[in-house]
């Protein structure tokens, strides 16, 4: 497999630390709202990413942690006049009920803020007492200076955010750093939920929890592949990596993969526009087929445009999918064949274009193609029902590993002998009959 790599900007071979492991960790939500269907972006490509790593023999641990302290949440909580835990496990319940509904593996483990505090702060105390971190007034601040090559991911240059920095209206907190480039690790606050620490009763900053997280978890400041959107980069990702170099020496990831954003009618998805789309909705419009259809239709590293004309030709590509899963099942069950095993060079073709840095475009088109085969097969007047199964097995397959949820006819015998009668009843001309039972079949989802 190669990747791209966000870290040194170039595609390149994927080698785990251990061989047939693989160790990822994928920034989750802050749980303050539902999810739109930006959220939904990461989750799907990191999702295909751990399934073609699954389906070529890796052991996945993937994990993806709840924000559950921020000043997001508190603000919120006081709009909908409930605690803070009750807000934000309405909408962990929410993001856990998208990523149910959109068909995606649940992550090895889910970490939340809350219940890692006592790490969080002794990984502080660490930094504090390495020189890397420094306390003024109750708040804990990281001293970027200090991290030499900072601005490596993301390419920005220190000096211009340095220049920037002195640009901008000075706060109450760039008063008290070092350097208007240091982030706070540790906030000292009397609103909202609180943790007692050696500074201040308060609670931490964001860029910590994740690196924390990843320590806690993997025993170890060096995982395989750390990922997220491409707005994370900075300064998110940047200050992940300053806190791991100073904390363990390493750059916390050995491959960092970012995904682009999504644009609605060629414009930056934003609440100022109005033109936010939550996922739940989405979902319930389009199905999860389409809804991952249209996320995969796009190179993870580029924009994904949302269009009334994309959305229409993801229809029609999707709509050949289910006709021919439908059809190809229909008759398998009634005609009471065996199940079937899939191609593994036809699938490996498909993992060949996902190994070349998730090209998920060319692996539908792969799957179109599988659909094709299915369709001949079907058409020819000698059917053989061993190929059928096979090709139908394998065109399923392929879905799975993309993460789909295409699914054939399910029929009791009940339902097979009324198909099979209504057959005969158009086979002999007799569509008054006929008609009666392919209402019934209509009624039990069949037709």
């Amino acid at each position: 497999m190669k990747i791209f790599n966000s870290y040194t900007n170039k595609k390149e071979e994927f080698k785990p630390m251990e061989p047939g492991k693989v160790g990822m960790y994928v920034c989750g939500p802050t749980v303050y709202n539902y999810v739109h269907i930006g959220n939904t972006r990461p989750m799907i490509v990191f999702d295909v990413l751990r399934r073609v790593l699954e389906y070529q023999g890796y052991d996945v641990t993937f994990v993806s942690n709840y924000t559950d302290v921020d000043d997001k949440i508190i603000k919120r909580a006081k709009e909908e006049g409930v605690s803070e835990s009750e807000l934000t496990e309405k909408y962990i319940k929410a993001y856990e009920d998208v990523r149910d509904g959109l068909n995606i593996e649940t992550p090895t483990y889910t970490p939340r803020v809350t219940k890692t505090m006592d790490k969080i702060i002794d990984f502080i105390k660490v930094l504090v007492d390495k020189g890397y971190a420094y306390e003024v007034d109750g708040d804990v601040y990281f001293r970027v200076p200090e991290i030499k090559d900072y601005g490596t991911l993301s390419g920005i240059k220190v000096d211009d955010l340095v220049k920037g920095a002195s640009e901008r209206t000075e706060s109450a907190d760039d008063a008290k750093k070092e350097s208007p480039l240091d982030f706070a690790l540790w906030k000292k606050t009397d609103e909202g939920i609180q943790f007692d620490s050696p500074w201040s009763k308060g609670r931490p900053g964001w860029h910590t929890e994740c690196v924390v997280m990843i320590n806690d978890i993997f025993g170890r400041g060096l995982i395989d592949i750390h990922g997220g959107g491409h707005d994370l980069k900075f300064p998110h990702h940047e200050n992940e990596i300053a806190q791991s170099e100073a904390y363990s020496g390493t750059h916390l990831a050995n491959y960092w993969v970012h995904n682009q954003m999504i644009n609605i009618n060629g414009e930056k998805m934003s609440k100022s526009l109005g033109n936010v789309l939550w996922a739940k909705d989405l979902l319930e419009q389009l199905g999860v087929n389409v809804y991952k259809w249209l996320m995969l239709s796009t190179h993870y590293r580029n924009p994904l445009n949302f269009t009334d004309e994309v959305l229409t030709n993801v229809k029609k590509e999707v709509s050949k999918v289910e006709n021919v899963v439908k059809s190809a099942s229909l008759y398998l069950v009634t005609n009471k064949v065996p199940a079937g095993t899939f191609n593994k060079e036809t699938v490996d073709h498909m993992v060949d274009a996902l190994n070349d840095d998730l090209n998920t475009s060319l692996a539908l088109t792969e799957i179109l193609d599988q659909v094709k085969k299915v369709n001949q097969v079907m058409r020819v007047r000698e059917k053989d029902n061993a190929v059928i199964a096979n090709e139908y097995a394998t065109l399923l397959k392929m879905c799975d590993v993309m993460g789909f949820a295409f699914k054939g006819v399910q029929m009791s015998d009940e339902d097979i002998d009324i198909y099979n009668k209504w057959m005969a009843l158009k086979k002999e001309k007799n569509f008054e009959e006929a008609d009666k039972l392919r209402a019934q079949l209509i009624e039990r989802g069949i037709l």
